[in-house]
């Protein structure tokens, strides 16, 4: 490989890395601005594979946030 031809792989290469070192043109906007439990509430009702699987999850997640006592509101 020539001189020539290593500057401008590495010219490329250069490029590329700033590139994708950019910010992207929406600033700090989350891609979503649905929450998590959102989105899997949204996934949960969906027909996709694997939908039912997340809706028990989200019950059971459910059951078990109602069944655990917050310690700081136990009486000493």
């Amino acid at each position: 490989m020539s001189n020539g031809m290593r500057m401008v792989a590495a010219g490329i290469a250069v490029a590329l890395a700033l590139a994708g070192c950019a910010q992207s043109p929406s600033g700090n906007r989350p891609v979503s601005t649905m929450t998590e439990a959102q989105r899997d509430s949204a996934i949960a009702r969906s027909n996709i594979p694997g939908a039912h699987a997340v809706a028990r999850a989200f019950q059971f997640a459910a059951k078990t946030s109602r069944a655990t006592v917050d310690p700081d509101s136990l009486e000493h």
